[in-house]
């Protein structure tokens, strides 16, 4: 028998080197690293999402990586892999490479409780920790002589309750936010010692998990709150002394229960300037728009959101003519709602108490949160006039105030038998707000869609929408959904609409809703649906266009765009199917669908995740036919018959209507859908063809609610009327300019209160600076108008006459010589005339011309000759 000369314990440590190696090397040869990209990657059990702190947005990259829940990960800059601690098996961590696969290591030495916190220094050693002050080392360094080694159990100089912690490449120190008291710790790893650095001002008064905390090359450390998603900034932490340091919010990404992060702490996070005017991070959002730049440079914190008597309508076919018929009452009336004289609502004995009725006759006021917020009064802000628009039986809605500003609203909305036909969202987006992100937040641990939305007049609000209904138990179940036809159809819905210009308000309300609820019926199940990872974060219709601003979370290349199509407001809606490539995280698409007045449609992705839903119109037209005895016989909104070829701003669409009244039967043309006032102070003519009956009235309403009105003549045969904005006078007499025009109406009345048929035929609208062949005079005595001068080989001669006479038309040279020959004599009529002036012999340069009438009228003027 050969000698043995090894022990069986040598035999065992080189068999389990050689393992050791060998799953090494086939570790590598499976898996590539990843060499430290810009991406952090946020773990959501054993989920990854590659996450972009600039813009806070994610996508998934693996899912069900392992068996087991992925925590406590960090990055290993000597191997460029992520490693992290499994839950199961127990003592048991793991390496996952770019490509997500994993390989597992087992340390028997380990406690069997799990370690949820942790991260690697810059020289390959994993810190990783539980509960308690505990804390344990694993070698992770290929290049150490104790590589994948245990190295021991450790004790910190104080218990934290935290969620994660990160290195920081600048010091090689670890840092750390511990809930409740919202300080920064900074801990040494290699004795244990935590130092306190004090509250981060950013975090002050709040109470989250933070799960995923990251660090940038220059020593910039992000922590994700677990509830909101909300990513915090704290600049230089290596710099921090005596509790000063300069926090901000930095970005808003996915919420969730389970949550740990890791990125390569010697990577940069691309930063917003704030203040050039450019997407420096990359992220669609320029300056003031990127939640970076919150309370940073010139950029405010959010201070007001919008108030619930502007919202609620509905996102639907529907939609257009509604907002249509809303808008242009309150616009009418100048209508604006007045905070100071709104019911104040107060709480009660009864508050959070059972309203003891039946679950489906909750009084909606029962249902609104108070106190919650620090707002100094609750105002009632009801919009009644969606009970007669929408499908809503009761509607109830609050603004909160500070002082005398809307810092949050709430709309409450019951339906009987579908859910709310409105997402904020959708119809925002129509009316010209922006969709700046969108992602989850928890409330009681379930996910809810969240927005950050930036309306039309700059404030930025966050929006959460979400709906409960009874089942057949009558106990409430929960529903929140990006896709309106994802909620249970047939049943009674309490609908809630909540918006605020803080996430954390938002929240605190959204749970408060809740518990209001359970005071009435129990909560039994809570169901939702995903957020788009593809949505269009703004859109908007003009000249055959959709152009739409597209932010890409999951790296799709293609969008596909189904839905019902109208070509004017009283067409059929007709279906439409497009698609788009798309390329990068965010990407302009112009998409030709054709003349349109609005599209609702979805968009659908290629990764086949939730889609986003969408309703983009041109600003409308509207029939008022509200006059006195007003009968309708025809009302069409008709396609423009030929393209637009001027330099002007076209009005879209004409009009044909006919009918009987008593008082008048008008049209009207918004300028915007939402009913803002647009600028075209540029242009000094509006022109149009109409023909009709009897006087029509032009009238502009500007932004500020004031009219400026002038009146044509019109005939059965078609005229084309230039009308500068100087014949549009207000009740004071002044003119008008084209500035800030909010309503262009149309209106045919009657003469002396009795029943008179009118019609109207109206198209080719556009305001211009070009000079017409058709000019209209007003009733002016002295006023002639000649076109076009210069004169190529004949122009036309427009004069009004108060009634029928004789004129001579004469031409003179600048030093007052008489051109007989071209002397012109007839007769002219009441109402506006027109003379045909050719060139014929008449040399380049510049004359005289002058009439003169039978009614002892003169008009005279300049002509050129080219």
């Amino acid at each position: 028998m050969e000698k043995n000369y090894f022990s069986k314990s040598f035999t065992k440590n080189i068999a389990l080197m050689l393992f050791t190696l060998l799953l090494s090397f086939n570790a590598r040869a499976q898996s590539e690293p990843f060499l430290c990209d810009f991406n952090a990657y946020l773990f959501q059990y054993n989920d990854i999402y590659a996450l972009d702190l600039a813009s806070g947005s994610s996508y998934l990259v693996a899912e069900n990586v392992t068996p087991g829940n992925v925590n406590g990960v960090g990055y290993n800059s000597t191997d460029g892999y992520i490693w992290g601690y499994l839950s199961s098996p127990q003592k048991t961590i793991v390496r996952i490479g770019k490509d997500f696969q994993v390989q597992q290591y087992t340390f028997p030495e380990l406690t069997t409780n799990n370690k949820y916190v942790g991260d690697i220094s810059i020289d390959g050693i994993y810190y990783f920790k539980g509960g308690g002050t505990s804390f344990y080392k694993i070698d992770l360094n290929p290049d150490s002589e104790t590589y994948l080694q245990y190295l021991g159990e450790f004790t910190l100089s104080k218990n934290l309750s935290i969620a994660d912690w990160a290195f920081n490449a600048a010091d090689n120190k670890l840092y750390t936010v511990e809930r409740n008291s919202n300080h920064l710790y900074r801990i040494d790893p290699d004795t244990g010692v935590v130092t306190d650095l004090g509250e981060v001002p950013i975090l002050k008064g709040l109470n989250y998990a933070f799960g995923a905390v990251y660090f940038d090359v220059d020593g910039n450390f992000y922590i994700s709150a677990n509830q909101t998603g909300s990513v915090y900034k704290i600049n230089e932490v290596q710099s921090v002394v005596n509790g000063i340091m300069f926090s901000n919010i930095f970005a808003f990404g996915p919420a969730a229960s389970s949550n740990d992060g890791a990125r390569c702490p010697t990577a940069p996070v691309p930063q917003e300037d704030c203040i050039n005017g450019i997407d420096d991070d990359g992220d669609g959002l320029v300056d003031c728009d990127d939640p970076s730049c919150s309370g940073v440079s010139a950029c405010p914190v959010i201070t007001i959101t919008s108030g619930g008597n502007t919202g609620g309508l509905e996102s639907n076919d529907r939609l257009a003519n509604l907002i249509i018929k809303r808008n242009y009452n309150r616009a009418k009336t100048n209508y604006k709602f007045d905070k100071l004289l709104a019911k104040k609502v107060k709480k009660t004995i009864n508050y959070k108490k059972s309203s003891k009725t039946s679950p489906s006759e909750i009084p909606l006021n029962s249902l609104v949160p108070l106190g919650i917020v620090g707002e100094t009064s609750t105002i009632e802000s009801s919009p009644a006039d969606l009970l007669e628009l929408t499908n809503a039986s009761d509607i109830y809605s609050v603004d909160y105030l500070k002082d005398t500003e809307t810092v949050s609203a709430l709309m409450v909305i019951k339906t009987d038998n579908k859910v709310y036909e409105h997402s904020k969202f959708i119809c925002d987006r129509f009316l010209g707000a922006e969709l700046l992100s969108v992602s989850t937040i928890q409330i009681r641990e379930k996910d809810f869609i969240k927005s950050r939305i930036k309306q039309a007049d700059g404030n930025i609000e966050f929006a959460l929408t979400f709906s409960a209904r009874l089942d057949e138990n009558q106990k409430f179940v929960i529903e929140s959904h990006w896709n309106i036809d994802k909620y249970e159809d047939n049943t009674m819905y309490y609908n809630f609409q909540v918006w605020s210009n803080s996430i954390d308000d938002l929240v605190s309300l959204g749970e408060e809703i809740l518990d209001l609820l359970e005071a009435n019926a129990e909560i039994t199940d809570y169901t939702g649906s995903t957020p788009p990872p593809v949505f269009v974060k703004s859109a908007s219709y003009k000249n055959g266009k959709i152009n739409m601003h597209v932010v890409n979370n999951n790296n799709t290349k293609e969008i596909f765009m189904d839905g019902g199509l109208k070509r004017t407001e009283t067409g059929e809606t007709t279906s439409m199917s497009l698609q788009a490539s798309i390329d990068g995280y965010i990407d302009s698409v112009a998409v030709n669908t054709g003349s349109l007045f609005d599209f609702g449609f979805r968009i659908e992705n290629s990764n086949g995740d939730t889609p986003d839903d969408l309703f983009v119109a041109d600003a409308p037209w509207g029939l008022d036919d509200s006059g006195n005895g007003t009968m309708m016989n025809t009302y069409e909104v008709l396609q423009n018959e030929i393209p637009y070829t001027g330099d002007g701003f076209r009005v879209e669409r004409n009009i044909k209507l006919s009918g009987s009244t008593k008082d008048y039967i008008g049209v009207y043309r918004a300028f915007s859908p939402r009913f803002l006032a647009v600028d075209l102070s540029e242009y000094k003519n509006l022109s149009f063809e109409a023909s009709g009956t009897g006087t029509l009235e032009v009238k502009l309403q500007k932004g500020n609610g004031e009219e400026y009105i002038s009146e044509v003549q019109l005939e059965e045969e078609s005229q084309i009327f230039t009308m500068p904005d100087e014949v549009f006078k207000n009740s004071s007499g002044d003119v008008a300019d084209f500035s800030s025009l909010k309503v262009l109406t149309f209106i045919l009345k009657t003469n002396n209160g009795n029943t008179e048929e009118k019609s109207l035929n109206l198209s080719n609208l556009d305001f211009n600076n070009e000079e017409s062949k058709y000019e209209y005079v007003l009733a002016d005595t002295k006023k002639a108008v000649l076109m076009p001068n210069p004169i190529e080989t004949e122009a036309t001669l427009y004069f009004f006459e108060e009634k029928d006479a004789k004129y001579t038309f004469e031409i003179y040279t600048v030093g007052g010589h008489l051109l007989s020959s071209h002397t012109l004599k007839g007769d002219t009529q009441q109402g506006q005339n027109e003379i045909v002036v050719y060139k014929r012999n008449l040399p380049t340069g510049i004359y005289l011309y002058k009439i003169t009438s039978t009614n002892d009228k003169t008009w005279s003027g300049k002509m050129v000759i080219r």
